[in-house]
């Protein structure tokens, strides 16, 4: 019995994670996705990570609207940071963001364009998806509420 419980265990398991997985589908692609949705999450970002799947993203949620700026510091990817407000509507686009080991390091902000939601995808997605200005993006998963 309680090895075919623990059969049973270990198939459910994966489907659930599977299931539960976050992801974001901008222009007709989807990319896993990582939510950082508060202070702490959104200040590390990508931070110190040598790699990134070129199927993955980070969704950075802010609980309000504002234009926002990133930086690169301790990011050792290229990256294409994607900026959309409230809507889901992509408002600005800051790409091949290069990384930045030391200060001074180069700030990449929304212009005057509020946000709410910031994408980070690998360096050069933004292109080979030929994503214009007003794109829309669908979330997929249940991110924590923003603080």
């Amino acid at each position: 019995m309680k090895t075919w419980m623990l059969g049973v265990a270990l198939i459910v398991a994966p489907l659930a994670a599977f299931a539960d997985s976050a992801s974001v589908t901008l222009h007709g692609k989807t990319y896993t996705t990582e939510f950082a949705t508060d202070d702490a999450t959104r200040e590390h970002g990508l931070m110190d990570r040598a790699h990134m799947d070129a199927d993955h993203s980070m969704l950075f949620i802010f609980a309000d609207d504002a234009p926002r700026a990133f930086w690169m510091k301790n990011t050792l990817i290229p990256l294409d940071i994607l900026y959309f407000d409230a809507s889901r509507k992509l408002v600005a686009m800051q790409l091949n963001a290069q990384p930045c080991k030391g200060d001074p390091c180069a700030i990449y902000p929304s212009g005057d364009q509020k946000a709410r939601y910031v994408l980070e995808l690998n360096a050069g997605e933004a292109g080979k998806l030929g994503l214009k200005l007003g794109e829309p993006l669908t979330i997929a998963g249940t991110p924590a509420t923003p603080r």
